[in-house]
């Protein structure tokens, strides 16, 4: 009997140190997971922060850029030059497109040597051919794009500040500070690739979406960086001087 006891403490003994040794070994399998996890989520963080950080240096650069030249530098346009350019885009727009914006975005366009009709072509795709400096576009998951260049509450701030611009979410539905702001993104994005293809393409789909667009489909020339430069392109060349 009492070998029989002994033995069954020995076993009883066997069977619970066993039983430890399962859980032991479960929860250091259930540590290694989250300490893998965590080092997945602390790759992605860092990973978002030096595109980020990228970013910054980027907007940096450009900000110390000087943009706006003389006159004599980037080739202004003559005020009957100016007020033509201005007549066909009033034209082409059934005078949706007002005189006044016209006039103002073919003067600020070459300032920054950004095409005017590239500019306007944008305009036009952006808000349906309406130009309507009220419009709020639709929802996606990040959110309404407003006014006239269909800009979001997330990007217009920090291109307000490469502007130089105050920033308040009603001045979005300012049709002048809208064309402002999207001369500002155009520039600093060819500046950033140097062809419109990508400029454009990051405009509409943001510059992280371009790079997803271009791992997709081995290109930037999405339909919305096609339909603008051939819409400017149905235009007369506008020359600047060298």
């Amino acid at each position: 009997m009492t070998v029989l006891k002994t033995l069954f403490h020995v076993g009883l003994t066997t069977v619970i140190v066993a039983m430890i040794v399962i859980v032991v070994n479960d929860h250091h399998q259930q540590e290694k997971k989250t300490i893998l996890a965590e080092k997945k989520t602390l790759a992605k963080t860092n990973e978002d922060l030096l595109e980020q950080n990228e970013q910054l240096l980027s907007q940096k650069e450009y900000m110390s850029t000087e943009r706006k030249k003389s006159a004599e530098q980037n080739g202004y346009f003559s005020w009957n030059e100016m007020e033509g350019l201005a007549e066909m885009l009033v034209e082409d727009s059934e005078g949706r497109f007002k005189k006044s914006w016209a006039l103002y975005l073919v003067r600020e366009a070459t300032k920054y040597e950004v095409d005017p009709f590239l500019a306007y072509e944008l305009l036009k795709v952006e808000t349906g051919r309406t130009f309507d400096p009220e419009l709020v576009g639709p929802k996606t998951k990040y959110g309404h794009a407003y006014g006239m260049a269909q800009f979001m509450k997330n990007t217009a701030p920090w291109i307000a500040e490469m502007a130089g611009l105050p920033y308040k979410e009603e001045l979005l539905f300012d049709p002048y500070y809208s064309m402002q702001l999207s001369l500002v993104y155009l520039d600093y994005l060819h500046n950033e690739y140097g062809n419109w293809d990508e400029a454009l393409t990051a405009y509409h789909r943001g510059m992280g979406g371009l790079e997803e667009y271009k791992k997709k489909n081995g290109h930037a020339n999405s339909w919305y960086a096609e339909a603008i430069q051939e819409g400017a392109d149905n235009y007369q060349t506008v020359a600047y001087k060298e």
